[in-house]
């Protein structure tokens, strides 16, 4: 192989093969790519190498290596010859990927268009250190292509100014490949989806259907699954738990507000719930065991108990000191709830709240005097009229001794009366 030859998958399949006598040795089936996929690497440019052609011949499948392997375009067509026949182990194969059965038209995720793409043709280029992939084409031209009329197309085409759409991927923005049941472990080809919204990668996991969907989600690590695991429909969310371990779903759900693990619990079986509760560490199992016991028409039932509270003397200076080293989560902190030296619920203060007052003013100098609150066997249609009329983005729940129980977030309450109205 001296010159560089750049050609399409879709034009070399089904293309005879000759061999060091120039007669024909079989018809071309699939290139096989080192699993590169499987070992990513973070310095250059992602090019795996073909290091095998799958041959058909006489019924029999054989596999050659590509070392001797020579491809020429002749008069717009391809010419594959092998100057040497020297055959690639099974062990190999078995370990790598192959273009036509594993990456054609499967799916793939698109990260800056944040959705899935099908591979329609795949782009490799000669040049004397072997044969490359360089690019996947997601494009209505690859689908031309493959139906062998893009050439009329384009011809078509031309005396109005216009081309077919075309679109590529470099090999290394791809950041995971539909397999189906290839049986290949690809948890390095993930890291791409960290850069994503998790509300943008349930979007693929969901598109991906129930066995893509279930690996991608297995490859994420706990703490960016418990975030996905949450933007999923309450379906995907079941499907998901049930394919994990009870081990692995149990971590991820420990990092989940405890009102959401709640939710999707009442979704499973009794006896996958318990195992669940089981599993989690004692704290997390508890909170969770708390809601379960509120009916599904009280307050407490979609409260959240991740609360942030701090004692009428603190200071503004140590407030702020305190969110600064804990970073909560923003819906945590839509209201900050004062407590006496009692644990009793004495009222609220809201960020601003902190922001513009003096720093060594107290909560008791800043909080409001006649805050709102409800009870957590409250019933949960009243929410609605109670943040509307107050303007509020999160709502103290306490029990009948004053003690705080959580809190409900304006999000929980619009979900909730979103659930209602479509089972209206």
């Amino acid at each position: 192989m001296t010159s560089q030859v750049t050609f399409y998958l879709s034009r070399l399949i089904g293309t005879r093969c000759y061999g060091p006598d120039g007669n024909v040795i079989g018809v071309l089936k699939d290139l096989i790519i080192e699993n590169h996929l499987a070992s990513l690497s973070e310095n250059g440019p992602v090019r795996p190498k073909v290091i095998a052609l799958q041959l058909k011949s006489k019924g029999q499948t054989q596999f050659l290596d590509t070392q001797y392997f020579e491809i020429q375009k002749i008069k717009g067509k391809y010419k594959v010859s092998f100057l040497k026949i020297e055959f690639i182990s099974q062990e190999i194969i078995s370990n790598s990927l192959f273009l036509v059965d594993n990456i054609l038209d499967k799916q793939i995720v698109d990260i800056n268009g944040r959705k899935l793409v099908r591979v329609n043709d795949i782009r490799l280029v000669t040049i004397p250190s072997g044969i490359y992939a360089v690019a996947v084409d997601v494009g209505i031209e690859g689908l031309l292509r493959r139906l062998g009329i893009a050439k009329q197309i384009k011809t078509l085409l031309s005396p109005f100014n216009s081309t077919i759409p075309s679109k590529f991927f470099l090999w290394d923005d791809i950041a995971t490949v539909d397999f189906g049941h290839s049986g290949i472990t690809l948890s390095k080809t993930f890291t791409k989806l960290e850069t994503l919204h998790p509300s943008d990668v349930a979007d693929i996991i969901e598109e991906f259907g129930k066995h893509a969907g279930s690996s991608v989600f297995a490859a994420l690590d706990a703490e960016q699954a418990a975030d996905v695991l949450e933007e999923l429909e309450p379906h995907a969310q079941v499907h998901i738990i049930e394919s994990l371990s009870v081990e692995k779903a149990a971590d991820v759900l420990e990092k989940m507000p405890a009102d959401e693990v709640a939710d999707l619990l009442e979704e499973l079986e009794e006896e996958k719930a318990e195992q669940l509760l089981k599993e989690m560490d004692i704290e997390s199992s508890e909170e969770v065991r708390e809601l379960l016991e509120y009916s599904s028409h009280s307050v407490g039932s979609i409260m959240s108990t991740d609360c942030v509270t701090f004692k009428e003397n603190s200071t503004v200076n140590e407030v702020l000191a305190f969110l600064r080293e804990q970073q909560p989560e923003a819906n945590t902190i839509y209201a900050l709830f004062i407590l006496d030296q009692s644990e009793k619920f004495v009222s609220t203060v809201t960020l601003r709240d902190i922001v513009v007052a003096h720093p060594d003013s107290t909560m008791e100098d800043i909080m409001k005097k006649n805050p709102i609150t409800v009870y957590d066997d409250d019933d949960v249609d009243m929410l609605g009229d109670i943040v509307s009329r107050y303007n509020l983005l999160a709502l103290p729940v306490i029990n009948k001794q004053k003690e705080l129980e959580g809190m409900v977030v304006i999000d929980d309450i619009v979900e909730d009366l979103l659930n209602k109205g479509k089972t209206k």
